[in-house]
């Protein structure tokens, strides 16, 4: 049976382009996986950025469920520290009461930026999230989905069912998949920015793994760049883009847009990160199809992923949207 096929979206913003353009492709992007038969697409949380027009997932949530019929759709994730755990829970019950057995609530740690005004804006002042506060906010937007906490989070009679979304820990390190596992959810490795991190991560995560309400047996997916193409030599040059955009950030340029292939081929990758990136880059699924189908096998068999969740950032909107096509082709033969 061919693994399970997701698709992770940034909606980037390329050079000459606009964030409604970029936001504009994501959906035409949406609506082609749907179509495809992928099982499901999120959307990340991202601020104060100037490559990735993917800010507010619910909002992004809605207007893409409004938009397709069958696929699942969700955040990946909505970053904790950035909200109170109330408004989380009320805000995915509404999209599960609008779109019943179709919303992910995928939950993670990070700020979504480095720029420290707007950390602290978000946070309202205060300092950055410990261990102990990220892990009761976690346990808190679960209570309030779950019923538990006794907050009605929409209207209707009391004793109805609400509809609540599913709910999923986002992980880049063993820490987090510790916690996946203790409180027994479904979990998306960061693999596309941690790969490092993803094989421990994700066997510290099945040793630990304890049933609950939400889950009986341990369920893994890894979120990796993918980027397939007719040949190897074509998707290297497709995938110059987010590579170059990844050393950036990196040597502490920013983010920027995401340039033209031609552009990023021009510039090249800077010395002194040259190597990490193309380890990076290595550790990804870059190529023909029968390439991508090889990695997308050894992803499998080093994880034991149940499912892989493609983050595709290639410049061109048609060549981003075959390159979908292509991941098919290549997960039927992994």
């Amino acid at each position: 049976m061919p693994i399970a096929l997701s698709a992770l979206e940034l909606a980037l913003t390329e050079t000459g382009r606009t964030a409604a353009d970029a936001l504009d492709v994501a959906m035409r992007a949406v609506k082609h996986v749907d179509e495809l038969g992928y099982r499901r697409v999120w959307f990340a949380e991202h601020h104060g950025s100037t490559l990735a027009a993917s800010v507010v997932p619910p909002v992004l949530i809605a207007h893409a469920a409004a938009r397709t019929s069958r696929i699942r759709v969700g955040a990946g994730g909505v970053l904790a520290p950035n909200h109170a755990p109330l408004t989380v829970a009320e805000q995915f019950a509404t999209l599960a009461t609008l779109h019943p057995d179709r919303i992910d609530l995928g939950i993670g740690r990070g700020p979504g930026t480095n720029d420290q005004q707007i950390i602290r804006a978000l946070r309202r002042g205060a300092d950055p999230t410990t261990d102990a506060q990220y892990q009761a906010d976690v346990r808190e937007v679960l209570s309030h989905v779950s019923g538990e906490s006794g907050i009605r989070l929409t209207s209707g009679p009391a004793g109805v069912e609400i509809p609540r979304p599913a709910p999923w820990l986002l992980s880049s390190s063993p820490a987090g998949a510790e916690l996946a596992a203790e409180l027994g959810l479904p979990v998306a490795f960061a693999h596309h920015f941690r790969p490092d991190q993803t094989a421990a991560a994700a066997a510290r995560y099945r040793e630990r793994f304890r049933p609950s309400r939400w889950l009986d047996r341990p369920y893994v997916m890894v979120a990796l760049e993918s980027v397939v193409a007719d040949t190897d030599e074509e998707a290297a040059r497709l995938g110059m883009p987010m590579a170059l955009t990844f050393a950036f950030i990196q040597t502490g340029r920013g983010d920027e847009v995401l340039p033209t292939p031609e552009d990023a081929a021009a510039i090249g990758l800077p010395d002194d990160v040259r190597a990490g990136v193309e380890a990076h880059t290595a550790a990804q699924a870059r190529g023909s199809v029968d390439t991508v189908a090889r990695r997308f096998a050894e992803v499998v068999a080093e994880t034991g992923a149940d499912e892989l969740m493609l983050a595709c950032s290639i410049y061109d909107p048609d060549a981003r949207l075959r390159s979908y096509d292509l991941a098919m082709k290549a997960a039927a033969l992994a």
